[in-house]
């Protein structure tokens, strides 16, 4: 008898993800409104900025994929705000920063989930912004119960929102005590905000439903919210990790003049599955880099989770993190060239690197004459210096550093998907804004994301720090399609790990046919061999990160071929997520128990 921690959640009509139980019933009901899966989500999204704070929240960013039933195709919506136009690496040199801090408010970009939403909602879905919102706006008035992960976070930040961020502290720590699980958390000034929005579309209801929904989102970017952000974080500088406080540099105009867009998404065909992801302004093409060189093996053959599997899985994604390092940055700005990267003649050729023991090697493709140097480097620090025409000379041949249990922000950001009767589906994963970097912003109720970190400071490469550039952020919602109909929606939060979880889901479904709910739970690995995408970068050459329900003689296997293998707890590893629309028109939803919160419902 096959055991899962849950059932896969089945329905023909309708199904929501979300790392919230009450973010899902929020989606739910705009679908028993008569609203849409980007309804649904949009709802959901709001929702889940509200109860949980410590991985996301409306200040940060959404990337979304959906999928729109009546056109027959997948968009992706940039939900990733731009830089400031203040912030460029001249200000950074002039203020002797060779990293971009993790924290305070000099890695903000423009919050984007207001923005996406908007667009989305304007263009296909059928509710207006104030019944989207209306679920958010109960929550935050009359309380939600606090649970077990919030009150940890509470736990392990109270010094910091007392002494550092008393704005924060003043939400959330009422009266200075740390509440009690089952206590209501109550969020008003978030409500009052999120009202301004139904407010003015109210005031502009006689010019229909789009119109209705731009005001509110000019509510958001151009009016009393947007100069109260500026104005706090201008009034109110902050300490980053360094000790060195920052004002904001955000203006109004970096808020007014951001509009989110309607994208093509990027693909390939795997097993006959056409699979989707945002461009390289995420990291999402690297699920595809590794699709294309993994197709090239008899995975099935290996086993799911021997050490043939595990260590072939590790390697590929080694050469398309290399390869994200190199090349991934705001096609905007930067000339990504995708069409080699996702080529099968590329993939051959680099899959010929993939030898029997662990590389202890960065090994970025060559496209062109001469493979790029910066991409060879562990060190982002001293490719900064580099970059900055700082007396410090780049080591090339990146040492090996000290293993280490946990690889930073895997728990941050969190993720949510939705399907209708009609077919529309949507993946969406929202992260930044979280409240451990960023204090609440006095009156509003919500902090500032800090994704600029990801940013590097050498001019002369992709994924440089540019006034109002998109961060080249390691937040990818996937979706699939199967004989041009829509099949999956699925992500994860986790960082740069992301596309390494999500994918050994994908492979357990596709390539070892296991069930929905048994593909969610099954245990993971993921490389931390590269540099990491958040302050303070950092790179773990050879090592793997593997939970404990990997077989103790597979652990001992990868490390006889030279991996560092670093075992942590159980269920260490992300809250997956996602839905299936199976071959009988059935939909099957599921949600990890990694996350404790995090549910799938359906009808």
């Amino acid at each position: 008898m096959l055991f899962t921690t849950r059932p896969v959640v089945r329905g023909r009509n309708y199904a929501v993800t979300s790392g919230h139980y009450l973010a899902t019933v929020a989606g739910l009901r705009m679908l028993e409104m008569g609203g849409n899966a980007i309804d649904a989500a949009a709802a959901a999204c709001f929702a889940i900025n509200l109860l949980e704070p410590q991985n996301n929240g409306i200040g940060g960013e959404v990337p979304t994929l959906v999928y729109i039933a009546a056109e027959k195709k997948v968009y992706a919506l940039s939900g990733q705000g731009w830089a400031p136009q203040a912030f460029t690496i001249e200000w950074c040199r002039e203020h002797e920063l060779d990293l971009i801090p993790g924290d305070g408010y000099l890695p903000a970009c423009v919050p984007a989930v207001v923005d996406t939403w908007a667009l989305a909602v304007a263009r296909w879905g059928r509710l207006s912004f104030a019944e989207i919102l209306a679920p958010t706006i109960e929550l935050a008035e009359n309380g939600f119960p606090l649970y077990d992960g919030l009150r940890r976070s509470l736990v392990a930040n109270a010094h910091k929102f007392t002494e550092l961020y008393p704005s924060t502290g003043a939400v959330y720590l009422p009266n200075g005590r740390i509440p009690q699980v089952g206590e209501p958390v109550r969020n008003p000034d978030y409500a009052a905000m999120l009202r301004q929005l139904c407010q003015a579309e109210a005031a502009a209801k006689g010019k229909g439903r789009i119109a209705g929904i731009e005001a509110a989102r000019d509510a958001f970017y151009r009016g009393e919210i947007a100069q109260h952000i500026v104005a706090f974080t201008q009034a109110h500088p902050v300490a980053d990790a360094s000790g060195r406080a920052h004002a904001g540099l955000l203006s109004q105009a970096d808020l007014a003049e951001q509009h989110a867009t309607v994208e093509e998404p990027v693909t390939i065909n795997y097993r006959g599955l056409d699979v989707y992801k945002c461009g390289p302004w995420t990291q999402g093409p690297v699920f595809l880099q590794q699709l294309r060189l993994l197709e090239g093996y008899d995975l099935a053959a290996m086993g799911h989770n021997s050490p043939d599997y595990l260590h072939t899985l590790i390697e590929c994604a080694k050469l398309a993190f290399a390869d994200r390092e190199a090349y991934y940055g705001d096609p905007l700005f930067d000339d990504v060239p995708l069409a080699t990267l996702l080529s099968k003649e590329y993939a051959a050729q680099r899959r010929g690197l993939v030898g029997p023991m662990a590389s202890g090697e960065m090994q970025p493709g060559t496209i062109g004459e001469v493979a790029p140097i910066w991409a060879t480097t562990f060190d982002v620090a001293a490719d900064n210096r580099r970059g900055l025409e700082i007396s410090d000379p780049l080591d090339e041949s990146g040492p090996a550093r000290p293993c280490r249990i946990k690889h930073g922000h895997l728990g941050d950001t969190t993720h949510l998907d939705a399907v209708d009767r009609e077919g529309n589906l949507v993946a969406a994963t929202p992260s930044g804004g979280w409240w451990g970097t960023s204090p609440v912003i006095a009156g509003l109720g919500f902090p500032l994301g800090t994704r600029g970190q990801m940013f590097y400071l050498n001019p002369a490469r992709p994924n440089a720090l540019a006034p109002r550039k998109r961060p080249r952020t390691t937040l990818t919602p996937t979706l699939v399609l199967k004989n041009g109909r829509p099949h999956m929606a699925f992500g994860t939060p986790g960082g740069d790990a992301q596309d390494q979880w999500t994918l050994q889901f994908f492979l357990n479904v596709v390539e070892f046919g296991m069930n929905w709910q048994e593909a969610l739970d099954a245990p993971t690995v993921h490389s931390t061999h590269f540099p990491s995408s958040f302050y303070p970068r950092d790179a773990y050459p050879r090592v793997v990160e593997a939970e404990s329900r990997i077989a103790p003689e597979v652990v001992e296997a990868l490390r006889r071929r030279g991996h560092i293998v670093s075992v942590g707890d159980a269920w260490a590893h992300g809250k997956c997520m996602g839905i299936r629309i199976n071959e009988a028109g059935t939909l099957e939803a599921g949600v990890s128990p990694r996350g404790e919160i995090g549910y799938a419902a359906a009808w």
